[in-house]
């Protein structure tokens, strides 16, 4: 098969094929465009993946299947980070009863640019009675970095999500908070076509003197945990068990609110990855534990 494009069928009797690439970046412009378009389907007890078709920078492991008859696997990109002119778009789809959980091996890392900003985009499409985890690691923009990243998420009757999106101020250990030039994230939810979420994040740090606004209090990591489910009525009981697991965490600070219909929305902020990465896993354990009554998963990273 083509290293820059491939299709993926865990049906015993499906056909392996080839997929065309995409067409190379204009010549006029730096950067990659790369594709991910990943299709999830129950069969029986168990979500596998349908089909995969990928361009490189780019890239997805095999799935795993868990025995709660979800599928599991890590979302790549092998060339280590984002340039400046990337165009990176991601799509995910799940069928009817599918259940599948990704994530990333590592955070993504922005690097400098002189030019053009790097664009990341997702689309993420939950069918009737299916549940995505999506929980991809932090974003990292590094010193001279321009990002401009998006998620659109279209829900159907009966659908469950937990999603997660965070960032960190920079390569904090190096001395490098708030040295990115712009950061401009964007996040949509419809449920049957109605929209019922949307958050804009942008951060342009030299022209909103950070300093003066005490940047983000100290901390240097940025999170946030959207949960939306149809059907699901314990919305207060969810919010107290997530409000009382950030504050018995030390070096957090956040909190939890619902939203208007279908969810709730917990934004927290620590001063340590190590911190930030604990805190991530309790919410999402409180949310596995209290949405889809599932224990405890430890995100395997290799």
């Amino acid at each position: 098969m083509s290293s820059d494009a491939q299709f993926i069928a865990t049906a015993p009797t499906a056909r392996g094929e080839v997929s065309a690439s995409l067409p190379p970046a204009p010549s006029s412009r730096a950067g990659r465009d790369g594709l991910l378009r990943l299709g999830f389907e129950r069969r029986g007890d168990a979500t596998v993946l349908r089909h995969c078709r990928y361009t490189l920078p780019l890239q997805v492991l095999s799935p795993l299947a868990l025995d709660d008859g979800s599928s599991y696997l890590l979302l790549l990109n092998p060339t280590g980070g984002v340039l400046g002119g990337d165009h990176l778009r991601t799509e995910i789809t799940l069928g009817e009863n599918a259940h599948a959980c990704i994530s990333t091996p590592s955070a993504t890392r922005i690097y400098r640019t002189n030019s053009v900003p790097a664009e990341i985009h997702t689309h993420l499409r939950i069918g009737r009675n299916a549940t995505l985890e999506y929980l991809p690691d932090h974003v990292i923009p590094h010193p001279g970095s321009s990002l401009r990243q998006s998620m659109c998420i279209e829900m159907e009757e009966g659908s469950r999500g937990i999603f997660f999106d965070g960032f960190s101020s920079g390569r904090v250990a190096l001395g490098e908070a708030w040295q990115f030039r712009d950061f401009d994230s964007r996040a949509e939810v419809f449920f049957r076509n109605q929209p019922i979420f949307a958050n804009r994040t942008k951060i342009v740090p030299k022209a909103n003197d950070f300093a003066a606004l005490r940047s983000m209090g100290g901390y240097a990591y940025c999170g946030a945990m959207l949960i939306i489910a149809d059907g699901f009525d314990s919305w207060r009981t969810l919010i107290d068990a997530m409000r009382a697991a950030i504050d018995a965490m030390p070096g957090i600070f956040g909190g939890a609110s619902l939203l208007a219909q279908k969810g709730c929305s917990v934004r927290y902020l620590a001063y340590s990855a190590i911190d930030f990465h604990a805190a991530t896993q309790r919410i999402w354990t409180i949310a596995r534990q209290h949405l889809l009554n599932l224990p405890p998963f430890a995100l395997r990273k290799y």
